[in-house]
């Protein structure tokens, strides 16, 4: 029996796992001992990819749809061809950008890059990712606050922290890993804080909850800073040495009074007090903010505003510290760094063009045939189809379909394309239904690349089983095109995975992300690798779990942190008499994954969740309406749609709040077109609705 050491790639934490294989069949599933990150835990997800074995039966070659709409089966080769033909042919018709792709936060780097480098560098059009829908947002925040795209954290700050704030984060169902980072917390008289509308599991796991309003965050965060202004509750000598702006964000916030917080957010006087004493009392305090946050209409804004919580109290670089963003899936910070689509390879910019030819040459192509720009918003390319500038789209691993924004306008984009290529482990999601093309490419146990996880760890993603007749990765898949295309020259340094990652080594040499000291080699079956982790330095940045920022520096101009702020703004979807109950959005359970493509196909995760689509409701409300446990209604949005859902009565939702969970397809046809003007991020938790009680006969209907 061989053991084999890999990542989960589900959630950000990237956990690492111990494969048991036997006669080319995973036999046991062991959480690695002494890892870093997990150190022998693991959530049911990841336990889970050992079934991938079984349930992961797509057909191996290639489908391209005929005019009667059957599929027709082809050789690789030719598949490629077909889709290199067409990309060329779209683009000669109606121009360079007439053609898109959407990836996602779950390939690996190497996949990232080539996709970019294809997509991007050598066809010069527009890609983005399923980041857009969850850490855009803290991307931004995180660029023109820190200077990069760097959260300064390491998961051993959970346990160092004596104070914890969650906003707008449920790590019990979201991050069970990190949660019980949490629960390993042995700081006497530690607290933790959750600020949240909904008595989530961690709200339920906490000392303090501070129920506001819905999409009142910012107003509050404001709030608190001004009483800590008003009370002197600051760290005057980090101010001065390590930020830019205070200043002005002290004026700024003259008009946030603890009365207008009040009457905003819902919360008493003494809720606000004690929340402003806590952090005072507090010695190392750390704010912690995932999608709660960052799927919001002013997120960006929001998420700066906890982080200059932590800078007016001294609260950064420093043990259990820090203004923290959680990410989402496993590869988002990959992703943002590595896709050549916001910033250059490495948090490059477009603009920079000594920069665009340090890149060029490295990855073997002419500077002139660099991308030039940044790309267009996820949101900009569904409405390009729909207005009929986008006559092509190429997606990988990501299900739109399901979870794109008020859903049903990718429905009407799906049919509106002349090449639609679904790159995807199952051809059974909702986004394949109007493919194409569709390749089918191998689930994670059977393929090798590189993760970065939320605290900036590498791990290796190492093949657990053999490879079966004609199964290829997207790696592969997107080089096979890539070689169609006719790119030639420009992807001979391209050749394999091991390749790409060390064209990004080289690429990442200087920058912050610098891991030039990582080798492949020596990744496998390793603990991981924190960047920073340059070449010739590798001594000196050798702990398992480091965190930035503790010599109060910045990636700034000058060094100096940034304070960031804006007026709070009114919410572009209030409730009205017609649409007078919010629509609030999240996880459901520990085992479920966002459309459940892949969870779904595993028996002892489907068996504890609901095959239906279902929402939770206030007591009061479901009494008023004469709504019993698992009844069926029918929600109608104020983007124009309706969808019907069983009901879970609780009074862990506030009276006029619907909670859905994400991972039915009924969810997001109800969520608005609506996103934050800095990240382009869907303002997921932000709709609005009523509800009709359907009756005995039209649910026997349905």
């Amino acid at each position: 029996m061989e053991k084999i050491q890999s990542t989960c790639n589900f959630c950000a934490i990237d956990c690492n796992l111990d494969f048991y294989v036997e006669d080319g069949k995973i036999v046991k599933t062991v959480p690695t001992k002494g890892y870093p990150v997990n150190d022998g835990f693991s959530c049911i997800k990841g336990l889970s990819l050992s079934k991938q074995q079984t349930t992961v039966k797509p057909n191996s070659l290639p489908k391209i749809r005929k005019s009667d709409g059957s599929w027709e089966q082809v050789s690789w080769d030719k598949g490629f061809q077909y889709v290199a033909d067409k990309l060329k042919e779209l683009q000669a018709k109606y121009g360079t950008e007439s053609v898109a792709g959407i990836s996602t936060g779950q390939l690996t780097l190497e996949e990232f890059a080539i996709f970019g480098h294809v997509m991007r560098n050598y066809l010069q059009t527009n890609v983005d990712g399923n980041t857009r829908l969850c850490m855009a947002t803290a991307a931004v925040a995180h660029k023109q606050t820190l200077g990069y795209d760097a959260p300064g954290y390491t998961l051993k700050d959970l346990e160092l922290s004596d104070t914890l704030i969650f906003i707008g984060s449920n790590p019990v169902v979201a991050h069970p890993i990190l949660w019980g980072r949490v629960r390993q917390n042995q700081v006497p008289g530690h607290k933790i804080i959750v600020i949240d509308p909904r008595r989530s599991e961690t709200a339920m796991n906490a000392d303090y909850w501070y129920d506001l309003k819905p999409r009142t965050d910012l107003l509050l965060l404001y709030t608190v800073a001004a009483q800590l202004i008003e009370k002197d509750y600051l760290d005057k000598t980090f101010i001065r040495e390590h930020t830019n702006n205070f200043e002005e964000f002290k004026e700024f916030l003259k008009p946030y009074t603890l009365e207008r917080g009040v009457e905003g957010t819902g919360l008493s006087k003494y809720q606000i007090h004690e929340l402003v004493e806590l952090i005072h009392k507090g010695k190392r305090v750390s704010f912690w903010w995932t999608m709660g946050v960052n799927q919001g209409y002013e997120a960006v804004r929001t998420a700066q505003a906890i982080m200059n919580l932590a800078f007016m109290t001294g609260n950064v670089g420093k043990p259990g510290t820090g203004g923290n963003s959680i990410t989402g899936q496993c590869n988002a910070m990959g992703s943002r760094l590595f896709s050549n689509t916001t910033c250059l390879f490495a948090g490059g910019d477009f603009g920079d063009e000594a920069e665009r030819k340090r890149v060029a040459d490295i990855i073997g192509i002419d500077d002139d045939h660099m991308a030039k720009k940044p790309t267009l918003p996820y949101n900009k390319i569904i409405e390009g189809i729909n207005e009929g500038t986008i006559k092509g789209l190429w997606i990988l691993c990501t299900n739109p379909r399901h979870s794109w924004t008020n859903n049903e306008t990718f429905a009407t984009a799906a049919k509106k394309l002349e090449l639609f290529v679904v790159q995807d482990i199952y051809d059974t999601i909702e986004s394949a239904e109007d493919a194409t093309v569709y390749f089918p490419v191998v689930p994670g146990i059977k393929k090798a690349g590189t993760y970065i996880n939320l605290e900036r760890r590498l791990a290796p993603m190492r093949p657990v089983l053999p490879r079966g007749e004609n199964e290829i990765s997207d790696y592969e898949c997107i080089l096979g095109v890539g070689k169609a295309l006719g790119m030639g020259k420009a992807l001979e340094k391209w050749e394999t995975a091991q390749d790409c990652f060390n064209l990004l080594r080289e690429v990442s040499r200087g920058k912050p992300c610098d891991f030039s000291g990582v080798k492949w080699d020596e990744l496998t079956n390793s603990h991981g690798r924190q960047w920073p982790y340059p070449e010739g330095r590798e001594a000196e940045f050798s702990a398992d779990e480091r965190r930035l920022y503790e010599d109060g520096k910045f990636y700034t101009a000058n060094g100096k942190a940034n304070f960031l702020f804006e007026e709070v703004m009114d919410n572009p979807i209030p409730t009205t008499d017609k649409y007078p109950i919010v629509f609030n959005t999240g996880r459901g359970t520990v085992g479920q994954w966002h459309t459940q493509s892949r969870t779904k196909e595993v028996r002892f995760v489907e068996d504890a969740s609901s095959k239906n689509a279902y929402l939770y409701m206030n007591t009061k409300q479901a009494e008023e309406n004469d709504i019993k446990e698992m009844d069926r209604i029918r929600v109608y949005s104020s983007n124009g749609q309706d969808a019907a859902f069983h009901v879970k009565i609780t009074d862990n939702v506030p009276y006029n709040q619907l909670y859905a969970p994400i991972h039915y397809i009924e969810c997001n046809k109800l969520t608005p077109s609506n996103y934050d003007k800095y990240s382009r991020e869907p303002n997921y938790k932000g709709g609005t609705c009523y509800f009709v009680k359907e009756d005995d006969k039209e649910v026997e209907k349905a």
